[in-house]
């Protein structure tokens, strides 16, 4: 059997577990974002039993992955519900985790909807666990009772995600950020240290309208406190719109029964066509590293995958495409504790290509931003040489005058 496992937060825990006990299932083949939890079914004792297919590798399934004892599928999160719909990828089972059902019997996916509304809309069967403490969620998220073909009813806290340490790196990167989002702005935004240190400089900014994939605990205080509004907003004006929210019970709180924040498959809130649509679209999105051409590797470490492609070509071509959009790349200027520069002459054999370098606009270190788009070859390479750390520009000057076969100025 072909299954999808529901995933973030709305990882059905209590299903994956009584599944790996139950000793006369075999050749399961499971396809799902990421997880939280130990994924316990892509062990080696459960070798030949279940077959991991990650769409967007989370840390249990790292060395899985990297051992050939799980697989992963590179592809755009905006496609990823289409493999379900069109059944390319035919879906026998939707295990999902669910809300309580309200008195008409209608539950919603809770805190993740991304791909999860198209399995559970397209598998022949579906088995929830119905979680008396997974937030009721407004948007495209309702699943009647009459669609599941057995559901088992817990009351257990959500796996939650720590709040990233803002550093001074951190801190600095989120200055040069915040210092280009404009009154108006429609933002994109991930998790963790950058992002979150980002949102904590917006507090002075006005109208501010989201259309995210994902937001966490960062984005809770300016929606609370009026900075975003979403009035200029022209998809889904006056809501702020995600796919999955991950993080703490305070974002999980923010978002239950929230008229205000919607949630929608990861196939429309990523939808390039809709989110060029809106106004002055700032995308902040991470990297592993970056080549002098301007190549952005997000989702492996050499061979080794680390993420996914996720959501982040999607953003970066839809904000690059709205009026006033900022497509930016944040990073910071070193790895390994500053060993290891992460402006790179070029991209470690099997670093996958997550933005292309003709896609790429805004790369932002704690040195600095520099908008790429219409330089040549030789002035991105200076661009982003100017952005490393200083320990490492000497050596990138003389690698970059060999590449392009020219005396630095």
């Amino acid at each position: 059997m072909k299954v999808f496992v529901h995933g973030a937060a709305a990882t059905p825990t209590t299903l994956i577990d009584a599944m790996c006990r139950r000793r006369d299932v075999e050749a399961v083949t499971l396809y799902h974002l990421h997880l939280e939890g130990p994924c316990d079914f892509a062990s080696e004792v459960h070798k030949g039993r279940f077959r991991s297919v990650s769409l967007f590798t989370s840390p249990g399934l790292r060395k899985p992955v990297e051992e050939g004892r799980a697989d992963f599928m590179p592809i755009f999160l905006s496609d990823v519900p289409k493999l379900f719909s069109t059944r390319m990828v035919p879906l026998d089972v939707a295990i999902v985790q669910l809300s309580p059902p309200d008195k008409h019997g209608y539950c919603s996916l809770g805190t993740s909807c991304d791909a999860a509304r198209a399995a559970v809309d397209g598998a022949r069967v579906v088995l929830a666990e119905v979680n008396e403490q997974m937030p009721r969620t407004h948007g495209n998220t309702f699943v009647h009772l009459d669609r599941l073909a057995a559901f088992v009813h817990t009351n257990r806290p959500l796996p939650t995600g720590h709040v990233s340490e803002i550093g001074e790196v951190e801190g600095q990167i989120g200055d040069q950020i915040a210092a280009l989002i404009e009154d108006g702005s429609t933002l994109q935004m991930g998790i963790g240290a950058i992002p979150d240190a980002v949102l904590a400089r917006l507090g002075n900014k006005h109208d501010l309208g989201v259309h995210t994939e994902m937001f966490s605990d960062g984005l809770v205080p300016l929606l609370e406190g009026g900075v975003v509004t979403n009035k200029h907003k022209k998809v889904h004006r006056g809501r702020t719109t995600t796919s999955f929210v991950n993080g703490t019970k305070r974002v999980f709180d923010h978002v239950d029964d929230n008229p205000a924040i919607e949630f929608h498959p990861c196939d429309r809130t990523n939808d390039t066509s809709l989110i060029r649509q809106n106004p002055k679209v700032v995308a902040i999105n991470s990297a592993i590293e970056i080549d002098l051409s301007g190549q952005v590797c997000a989702d492996s470490i050499g061979y080794r995958m680390y993420s996914g492609i996720g959501g982040q070509m999607d953003f970066i071509h839809g904000a690059a495409l709205s009026v006033g959009g900022k497509p930016i790349i944040a990073l910071p200027s070193t790895a390994a504790g500053g060993k290891v520069s992460r402006i790179t002459p070029s991209l470690k054999p099997g670093a996958g290509v997550v933005t292309t370098r003709g896609h790429v606009h805004w790369v932002v270190t704690e040195y600095g931003a520099a908008n790429l788009h219409g330089m040549t070859l030789r002035e991105r390479g200076e661009a982003l040489i100017s952005l490393a750390h200083p320990d490492f520009r000497a050596e990138l000057r003389k690698q970059l005058a060999d590449i392009r076969h020219y005396t630095f100025s």
